[in-house]
């Protein structure tokens, strides 16, 4: 499974439009037939500190997110919203398989 851990630091003023924007690619990005996990995740003591937890089947799947409507709609709406440039990591998703 190819996974990446997507952090990113929002600042204040843009945290409910980064809500907003990201509950929107997550509920499409769940519909894509790769996907595997879509979670977002929010820092109980830093409320500006997210991390995207994007689990697909394959590398192919990954990319092929990237190029969808969403995403992009995405990654231009929330643009000037981070305090700093998003990062990605990726790891290799050993359990579940699939």
């Amino acid at each position: 499974m190819h996974v990446t851990l997507v952090h990113v630091h929002v600042k204040p003023a843009h945290i409910d439009d980064f809500i907003a924007a990201t509950r929107l690619n997550h509920e499409a990005s769940i519909q894509e037939p790769g996907n595997r996990r879509f979670d977002i995740l929010q820092s109980p003591e830093n409320p500006g500190q997210f991390i995207l937890y994007e689990a697909y089947a394959s590398a192919e799947a990954a990319a092929a997110h990237k190029q969808t409507r969403h995403y992009l709609t995405w990654r231009d709406t929330v643009a000037d919203w981070m305090a700093q440039p998003r990062q990605g990591v990726r790891y290799d998703g050993l359990f579940p398989q699939g």
